[in-house]
């Protein structure tokens, strides 16, 4: 019996110090985020750093101290997880940019973003597969199969643009901003379905109807994931319009925009679809019925702490990846070939690189030709700055290489072990050489404009999700975001309407929104007029 009450007095013990050791290591996480957002602050003006390079560095810095005062054991004070990155940090991340997105831009552009986010990722990722399968062969890594191959085409065909969308600024440069911003999200989305399309096929004796199978489950993933979540948006759109929930609490409608958009995302993950896509479609249609459907004082909630979640998940991210590329397990598999991990690393920095040219330069020309107006067509230089923001590569590269080369976070094998701290290496590379010279190559690529006095400012209170200022008619830009298109001419041909087809696409959009969409799912001008509500002051039918 005394044994017996050791034994659990001892269990209780160990318990209670790994509870204390959690407590200690979220602590000074969090004082590490406080620390990261001062310090991004401070430097806010610096011609080289921007936020996710003061994150990745203080990170490094981090686990060098940890590493020194552990006698060299480990590096990190959390052990990372692909299901912490998909589940929490990464859905608040998407969402807002969906949420905060200028929705005439993006669609304006939408074949063209489509053009780099879905059909550029899967030529980036052949070209990665069929290079890693030429130059790794030679090397010493262990038994790859074409499965691991295109696997590894897939990690690091996902870019991450969030050094050069800090730069870029989408009122001075909007067709550039809204092509990088659009790309990075179709091509994350893009490059998670293909490699977990590619890790549910045996693809080791392909044949014609197991490749039919995989193209076919790769669309579905697609368009399913997209009409999930525009539904769950408009779910959400429909309840908080009719039930009306701000004329007694404004905390709830909040907290229920809040928890159907995370819905959106774990439905997609419960039914194996894309959650990136379903969470940024549900933003976009968030934004435009949702939002306007709640009171004032909610919109100002929600478009502030959808963009506060957002930015400490990637500020986040960015630590912890610095902290983990120091990760002693995996650097000793490799310590007898240090040689191999370098060789492997500058390979696929290598392929990244041309698989990257390979399809922008190409696919712009190609855009190019299909635009007639000179303001829609996407010049050298801007095609370089796309090119550039999408070489680095970053955290959902190395949460898909954590899901194909390690069990449970750690590494057992040394060829996977390569794998891994080649993936820590590009991702660390990339990130801080190419993030440090973006900020300059894009003052001397886009000089900035030295009079703005044909900008004005929309709106001082918040009417949309994001604060903008529109250039004024002239330049080729439209001078709102929902651009009623009641001037637009009809096309009086087949030929004119091809010619000229996303004017006259959005004006029957609108047109369609305006008679069946709003008076059922809300929006600016069809918010049920109640007492409190955001309408009060205004007429039930006036335009805004």
């Amino acid at each position: 019996m005394e044994s017996y009450m050791s034994s659990i007095g001892s269990r209780l013990q160990m318990l209670t110090t790994s509870d204390h050791a959690s407590v200690v290591s979220m602590n000074l996480f969090v004082a590490l985020l406080c620390a990261c957002i001062v310090i991004g602050h401070l430097l806010e003006e610096n011609r080289w750093m921007n936020e996710s390079i003061t994150a990745l560095i203080i990170g490094l810095c981090t686990g060098v101290v940890i590493l020194l005062i552990s006698g060299g054991k480990s590096s990190h004070l959390l052990v990372f997880s692909e299901d912490l990155f998909f589940i929490y940090l990464l859905p608040p991340i998407i969402f807002n940019a969906g949420f905060q997105v200028k929705k005439k831009q993006f669609f304006r552009n939408f074949m063209t973003i489509m053009l780099f986010g879905a059909v550029g990722t899967l030529i980036s990722c052949f070209i990665i597969s069929v290079g890693a399968m030429q130059f790794f062969k030679k090397l010493d890594i262990g038994p790859l199969d074409i499965g691991d191959y295109l696997a590894i085409g897939a990690i690091f065909a996902a870019t991450d643009s969030v050094c050069t969308l800090q730069v870029l600024n989408q009122d001075e440069t909007p067709l550039l901003y809204s092509l990088v911003f659009g790309e990075g999200v179709v091509n994350d989305a893009t490059s998670v379905v293909l490699f977990n399309a590619i890790q549910s096929f045996d693809l080791t004796n392909i044949n014609a109807a197991i490749a039919w199978d995989f193209v076919r489950n790769f669309f579905y993933l697609f368009l399913a994931s997209t009409l999930l979540g525009v539904l769950t948006g408009l779910i959400s759109a429909y309840i908080i319009r009719r039930l009306y929930f701000g004329r007694h609490s404004t905390d709830r409608e909040v907290a229920l925009m809040m928890l159907m958009a995370y819905l959106s995302y774990m439905l997609a993950e419960l039914f194996y679809l894309s959650g990136i896509l379903t969470v940024f479609f549900c933003g976009i249609v968030m934004s435009h019925y949702t939002w306007h459907n709640v009171t004032e004082s909610s919109r100002v909630t929600t478009k502030h702490a959808f963009a506060t979640l957002s930015f400490v998940a990637e500020t986040f991210i960015f630590l912890y990846v610095g902290m983990d590329a120091l990760d002693i397990e995996k650097w000793r598999f490799v310590s007898d070939s240090p040689g191999t991990s370098v060789a492997v690393s500058s390979i696929l920095l290598g392929l990244v690189m041309v698989g990257r040219a390979a399809f922008v330069f190409p696919l712009s020309f190609l855009s190019n030709l299909a635009k007639k107006s000179p303001n829609e067509k996407i010049s050298f230089k801007q095609q370089f700055i796309i090119w550039w923001a999408g070489l680095m590569r970053g955290a959902v590269s190395m949460a898909l290489a954590y899901n194909k080369f390690t069990s449970a976070g750690h590494t057992h094998l040394r060829g996977n072990a390569i794998m891994i701290t080649s993936t820590i290496t590009v991702v660390l590379f990339s990130t801080v050489l190419f993030g440090l010279m973006t900020k300059p190559f894009i003052k001397i690529l886009l000089p900035h404009p030295k009079h703005q006095s044909r900008s004005i400012t929309i709106s001082s209170d918040p009417t949309t999700p994001k604060s903008f200022t529109i250039p004024l008619l002239g330049e080729g830009q439209e001078s709102l975001d929902d651009l009623g298109g009641h001037d637009i001419d009809h096309p009086s041909s087949i030929r004119a309407l091809l010619t000229t087809p996303t004017h006259n696409v959005h004006h029957y959009w609108r047109q369609f929104d305006d008679a069946f969409m709003r008076p059922m799912f809300g929006g600016r001008g069809f918010v049920p007029f109640v007492p409190g509500s955001p309408t009060e002051h205004n007429p039930p039918n006036q335009w805004h």
